[in-house]
C-alpha cells in the first residue's frame, strides 16, 4: 500500500469516528505513525485530503455503475444496477456519512464542481440504461425517469445513515422492490416535465470528454504505481494501443476487463471504455 493510500484509509476511519472538523492533521499522522512531513508530501492540506477521498469513492461508484450498465444482460440489468449501488453504499457507509456531512457544511467551489462532474457522468450512464431497457416507449419521459431512479437511490440510502448500524437490510428485496417501482413508472408516466434542453443546461459547462494526452498521462501514472504483473502489462499494452492502435477490439476489451477488477484501476478502466466506445 502506498503512503498516500495509507493516509486516506486511516484518515477516513478518524473522520467517521469524530467528524471532519474535529480531526487534525496531527491526529491523522499519529494514527498513521508517520511524520507531518510525510503527510504534506502527499497532501497540501486536510482539505486536499478530503477532496482526494471524494474523488476516490466517486470514481469507484461511477465506474462500477458504467460497468454494470455496459456488461449486464437486459433482464438482469435494473436489479444489478440497484443492488450494486446499495451494496457499495453499505460497504462504504463510513465514507458516505463523512461525505454527506462535508457537503452540508462546505461551500467549497472545487467540491461543487467535482460533484457536478460526477453527477453528469452518472446521469449519462443511467440514461443509457433507460434507453437500453425501455427504448422508444420512453422517448418523451426518459429524463423524468432518470430523475426518479436517482431519487429512489437517494431516498432509500437514508436507511443506511439514520438507523442503527446493527440493522440488517435485505439488499436483494430492496433491489427487487425498486425494479418493480421503476418498471411501473416507465410504463405509466405520461406527462413529461424534464426536456432534453432542460437536462443539458446542468451539464453544458462541464467538459466530460477525456483527451488522449490526458489518458496517456493517467496510464503512465498507473503503470508506475502497479506491482501486479498482469495489471501492469495490461496497462502497458493499452498505452501502446492509444499510441499505435494495433490491437483488435476483442483484445482491448480483454485488457480493460483485466484492469477493471483492480480496485485502483476502475476509474482509468471507465475512462478508457468510454474513449474506445466499449
Amino acid at each position: 500500500m502506498s503512503k498516500k493510500q495509507l493516509i486516506m484509509d486511516k484518515a477516513l476511519e478518524l473522520f467517521a469516528k469524530q467528524g471532519f472538523e474535529a480531526t487534525s492533521v496531527q491526529q491523522i499522522t499519529d494514527y498513521c505513525d508517520i511524520s507531518k512531513g510525510a503527510f504534506y508530501l502527499s497532501f497540501k492540506s486536510k482539505d486536499e485530503l478530503i477532496i482526494a477521498l471524494i474523488d476516490h469513492f466517486m470514481e469507484a461508484i461511477t465506474s462500477d455503475i458504467d460497468y454494470i450498465v455496459k456488461t449486464t444482460k437486459n433482464e438482469e440489468l435494473l436489479y444489478s444496477f440497484y443492488y450494486m449501488n446499495f451494496q457499495f453504499l453499505h460497504k462504504h457507509s463510513d465514507f458516505a456519512k463523512v461525505f454527506i456531512k462535508e457537503q452540508t457544511h462546505s461551500l467549497n467551489e472545487d467540491l461543487l464542481v467535482k460533484m457536478r462532474y460526477y453527477n453528469a457522468l452518472i446521469d449519462n450512464t443511467i440514461l443509457l440504461m433507460i434507453e437500453r431497457l425501455f427504448g422508444e416507449k420512453v422517448t418523451d419521459t426518459k429524463y423524468d425517469l432518470m430523475y426518479c431512479i436517482k431519487s429512489f437511490m437517494g431516498m432509500y440510502s437514508e436507511l443506511f445513515f439514520f438507523n442503527s448500524t446493527t440493522l440488517d437490510l435485505d439488499l436483494d428485496l430492496l433491489a427487487h422492490s425498486l425494479v418493480e417501482k421503476t418498471n411501473l413508472l416507465a410504463k405509466h408516466i405520461s406527462i413529461p416535465f424534464v426536456t432534453k434542453e432542460l437536462f443539458q443546461v446542468s451539464s453544458q459547462t462541464l467538459n466530460l470528454e477525456m483527451k488522449r494526452e490526458q489518458l496517456l498521462d493517467l496510464l503512465e501514472q498507473k503503470i508506475n504505481e502497479m506491482d501486479e504483473p498482469i495489471i501492469k502489462e495490461s496497462l502497458i499494452l493499452i498505452k501502446q494501443q492509444l499510441l499505435h492502435q494495433n490491437l483488435s477490439p476483442a483484445i482491448v476489451s480483454g485488457l480493460l476487463e483485466n484492469i477493471q477488477k483492480h480496485p485502483h484501476c476502475k476509474w482509468i478502466s471507465y475512462l478508457l471504455r468510454n474513449y474506445f466506445h466499449m
